[in-house]
């Protein structure tokens, strides 16, 4: 099997990060394109939570969030993946699974690279990992998290 990008998405948790070392390994053995993914959960359908609610403050949140998680890219980019020839960074916006599975889909990727579980923890049902495993169209390598 030829392993040309590898997609490896991140939720910043250290769950997420115990996949980084084995990306970075392949990267550099099949000298791949790795392919970083922060997806920012949609909060357009959720309820107020305090006081008045507009589109405007779900937008701001939005932004903040994005320019964050770019900078942390930035930086695990910079600090981890340094040695891989090539490194492309994405940030998306709506359900993770789902997100993975369509930048997958749109760059081609050769594999994906994830953590059993992520911030959220491990859980029987519905969770990111599973949803992706279950409906990639290309192989997915897991990496236990120990607990």
């Amino acid at each position: 099997m030829e392993i040309a990008k590898i997609l490896w998405p991140t939720d910043f948790s250290s769950n997420a990060g115990a996949a980084l070392d084995f990306v970075q390994s392949l990267a550099e053995k099949h000298h791949a394109e790795v392919h970083v993914l922060y997806v920012i959960e949609d909060m357009g359908g959720h309820a107020p939570w305090y006081g008045e609610f507009q589109a405007g403050h779900a937008q701001d949140i939005r932004q903040w969030e994005e320019k964050k998680a770019r900078e942390r890219l930035d930086e695990i980019c910079a600090r981890h993946l340094a040695g891989c020839p090539l490194f492309v960074k994405h940030v998306a916006v709506g359900d993770p699974a789902t997100e993975i599975l369509k930048l997958a889909e749109k760059e081609k990727v050769s594999l994906v690279v994830m953590s059993t579980s992520g911030s959220r923890g491990a859980f029987a049902f519905g969770s990111v990992t599973d949803k992706v495993v279950r409906n990639s169209p290309v192989p997915v390598t897991t990496i236990p998290v120990l607990r």
